[in-house]
Parts: structure tokens; sequence; C-alpha cells
């Protein structure tokens, strides 16, 4: 019997993983007792979003089949996403493209990028592509400001502690944003390379 559960384990090696990381996050859920805000999120709705197509046609077979396996959705942001850290409101704007939280491809069956992390995945590419975030004028056509320049760890952070007090998954959040930390740099390179700025 006991050889049994092993083999099972190892021919369904994905949902022993996804079963071992329900219970770890079980345990760290239950006897983690720090409920202090960490960024104090809030929001009132739930981003406005318009799914953009993957552009497979006129690609060639091969590179089509390569998109249609590799490639992830891109949203676009169909109007403004008010949201509050620490006290201060934020803005992602309307017209704003991103492909929600950074999960390979493979995990997709287990963890959506625009499912429990789609909060803290927006926010984040946000700030990785302007190395900031903008703050949400008291009236329209006031200068747009920002909250500064942030470091790339600071952006991993926003993105950990929203996703913590957005889903309650503090196990899922650590691992997502040491993962950032281990492997974020190249896109967080990418854009300053292009060194977008805020329209």
């Amino acid at each position: 019997m006991e050889l049994d559960i092993i083999a099972l384990a190892m021919k369904f090696w994905q949902w022993s993983i996804v079963i071992a990381l329900i219970i770890l996050g079980c345990v760290v859920n239950l006897f983690d007792k720090n409920n202090n805000n960490r960024v104090n999120f809030k929001y009132t709705e739930m981003p406005h979003m318009r799914p953009l197509p993957i552009k497979t046609k006129g690609k060639g077979f091969w590179k089509g089949i390569l998109m249609w396996l590799l490639g992830v959705r891109h949203w676009e942001i169909a109007k403004d996403f008010t949201f509050e850290l620490e006290g201060k409101k934020y803005v992602i704007p309307k017209g704003f493209e991103f492909d929600g939280a950074s999960i390979p491809k493979f995990l997709h069956t287990f963890l959506s990028p625009i499912g429990v992390l789609l909060m803290g995945g927006l926010v984040h590419d946000y700030a990785y592509k302007y190395q900031t975030l903008l703050i949400r004028p008291p009236k329209p056509g006031l200068k747009k400001q920002t909250m500064g320049i942030i470091t790339q760890k600071r952006a991993d952070e926003i993105f950990r502690d929203i996703g913590i007090e957005a889903n309650g998954f503090f196990i899922m959040n650590y691992l997502a944003y040491w993962s950032l930390r281990l492997g974020g740099f190249m896109a967080w390179n990418k854009h300053r390379k292009v060194n977008a700025k805020i329209k």
C-alpha cells in the first residue's frame, strides 16, 4: 500500500507539489499571528480589463505554434483603476497593457496569471515599466505626480504585500516574491533600457 502511494505521487508529481504547497500554506497561515496591514491595499472595484489577441496569424506555422504554446495573453486596462497604498490614492490609467503575474505557462493549470495574483501583478507590472506608481490627482487636469523612483526590490515587496492582503495566501505570495527576487531583474532591466515615461 505504501509503495502504491509513492508510485502515485511520482506519477502525478505536479499534483503532489500542489498538495504539498497547500499543506505548507495551511500551516503557515494557521500559525501566522501577524495580521498587521503591510501596505494597507484598498480598492472599490475590480479593474476593468480587455483581452488583447495573441497575434499568431501571419507569423508562419512554427513561430505561430511557439507563440501559441509559450505566449501569454496580454490585457488592456479599459477604465482607470484606482487603488490605495498606505493611505495614498494611486491610479493605473486606461490603456495600460500588462500580462498579469509572471507565472510559467506550465503552471497555468494551477495558478492563473490573472487569478488570485491579479491585483499585485497589475500594480507590479506598472511599477516595473515606469519605476514608480502614479498618484491619482485630486482634480482632473492637474499635473501628474508619482510616488518617486522606486527600486526593483520595493516593487517586488509591494507585489508581495498586495497579494497577501488581497488573497491571504502567505506561502504563495512569498514564493512569487522570491521568484521575482531571483529572476525579475531580466524584466526590470529590459524596462530600464526602454526607459518608458508616464504620459
